[in-house]
């Protein structure tokens, strides 16, 4: 019998891509019996790179065992990556939870805690590449099931993957409801949802913003695969 969850640990860092984190906590908060913790080295607020804090519930210390653990994305991720302290609470969790997932470029720093090593995973469409540095095979979907390894692609895949975990975790027809009650139902206003769709023009002014903002990010991924022993 499959083991019930009930603690569900978010990983909150400075830099997280919120959407990441809100969209899946959201869903799964209403999973029966459930109990959703935003955990981080401690208490105080936590900027997230939409301009706004997020309290932490709980800290890293209070909750090294959770029944499922999930790794949001965003412009922090290459610190935590170099947190040894945070990174070491990701791979100490991930190993004993029945159930280790991620949002976006989260999958990253799972794969920096040695947790997709041989396993098929996917995260935002610009940094899917990466996942090879790690150790793990990208696959490019919205969400990519490998047994108890669970990731979803960019920003809003973070709902769709949400529900299909839910699908798993309880059935489809718990999951159908939560989608109701949050009337997810979504008609985006443009078709430049993927790169593909985007155009050259478009995926150019996103890689130009990228680069801008996280400068570094390519060399310093580099960098800590080859400190952490991967293949680089």
């Amino acid at each position: 019998m499959a083991r019930p969850v009930q603690s569900i640990a978010f990983l909150l860092f400075p830099g997280v891509t919120q959407l990441d984190l809100t969209g899946p906590a959201q869903v799964l908060s209403r999973l029966p019996g459930a109990q959703i913790d935003l955990v981080w080295h401690s208490l105080d607020p936590v900027p997230t790179d939409a301009g706004f804090s997020i309290l932490p519930t709980k800290r890293l210390s209070d909750l090294p065992a959770p029944d499922l653990i999930c790794i949001p994305g965003g412009m922090g991720i290459t610190d935590v990556i170099n947190d040894a302290a945070a990174l070491n609470w990701v791979r100490q969790a991930g190993e004993g939870a029945a159930w280790v997932t991620s949002v976006c470029t989260g999958a990253l720093i799972l794969g920096a805690a040695g947790l997709l090593k041989g396993y098929q995973a996917t995260t935002h469409w610009a940094w899917h590449a990466h996942l090879a540095l790690f150790g793990a095979a990208p696959v490019h979907a919205r969400t990519v099931f490998d047994r108890n390894r669970v990731t979803g692609g960019g920003v809003t895949a973070g709902i769709d993957f949400a529900l299909a975990l839910t699908a798993e975790l309880t059935d489809a027809q718990t999951a159908r409801t939560i989608q109701l009650a949050l009337e997810y139902n979504p008609a985006p206003p443009f078709d430049t949802g993927t790169p593909d769709t985007a155009g050259a023009d478009i995926v150019a002014a996103y890689q130009a913003r990228a680069n801008r903002l996280a400068p570094n990010r390519v060399a310093d991924l580099k960098d800590a695969a080859a400190r952490l022993g991967f293949f680089t």
